[in-house]
This record gives structure tokens, C-alpha cells and sequence, in this order.
């Protein structure tokens, strides 16, 4: 957690593939794009080392690319969610209900910042010289 001017803010992580963050730029790196009908929760993720392997290997496999954005949401608004752990991992996760994610917006301090891309060739072996 830390203090932005005087709200206490918490540090959010997402990974995507190469759909998320085209409308997040559009928006001013400031509003999540809407979900699909078939994704009924917004999942922003708790640990920034899980969120960079999992759009390394699983955004890069399935969609073609990974994006590892980072953000600030009032904490203090954050309390409503709680923490869930998906698949058993040691993935912690907060699950955002689709219907409120223009409210969850609002409450995004700053801008969302992507900090890492992996692109198709980060899953390719490198060749024996």
C-alpha cells in the first residue's frame, strides 16, 4: 500500500494479451476497457512477479503477445473485494464484478502504466550456435 497526495492507494497488476491495451491508451491509461458477455469479472492480480509469468507464457501462447500493466486503486474502495486465491496457486487476485467496473475506473489513482511486453518470439528456444 502507499499514500498518493491523501488517499491510501493499492498496487494492481494486470496481464493481457494484445486487446487490453489499445482502449486502456485511448482511455489516458485511465479506464479498463468493458469485458466481454463470456468474462464476468475483472481479475486485477495482487503480485507483480505472477502477473510478468503468467502474460510471459500464457498471454504470448494464447493470444500472441503478453502486457504486464500496473496501477494505483484507492484502497479504501478496494475493501469491498476480497482477496480470492485462483486455481490453488499462489495467485492473489481480486475479483471486480463486470457491472462495476466503470465504478472500479473511478477509483483508479493515475494512470496505468504498462512496465513489461513480451512479444510472440519470448516463447521461441533460442537456436544452438
Amino acid at each position: 500500500m502507499s499514500t498518493t497526495g491523501r488517499r491510501a492507494t493499492t498496487t494492481l497488476w494486470r496481464p493481457t494479451g494484445p486487446k487490453e491495451p489499445e482502449p486502456l491508451r485511448e482511455s489516458g491509461r485511465r479506464a479498463w476497457p468493458p469485458r466481454l458477455p463470456e468474462q464476468p469479472i475483472f481479475p486485477p492480480v495482487l503480485d507483480g512477479d505472477y502477473t510478468i509469468r503468467t502474460a510471459r507464457h500464457w498471454n504470448v501462447k494464447h493470444d500472441g503477445a503478453g502486457f504486464v500493466a500496473r496501477f494505483e486503486v484507492e484502497s479504501e474502495f478496494l475493501a469491498r473485494y476480497p482477496v480470492r486465491q485462483a486455481g490453488g496457486r499462489p495467485l492473489l487476485e481480486l475479483w471486480v464484478p463486470a457491472g462495476e467496473l466503470d465504478e472500479f475506473n473511478a477509483h483508479v489513482v493515475g494512470r496505468s502504466e504498462v512496465v513489461h511486453t513480451f512479444p510472440a518470439q519470448a516463447l521461441t528456444p533460442a537456436r544452438d550456435r
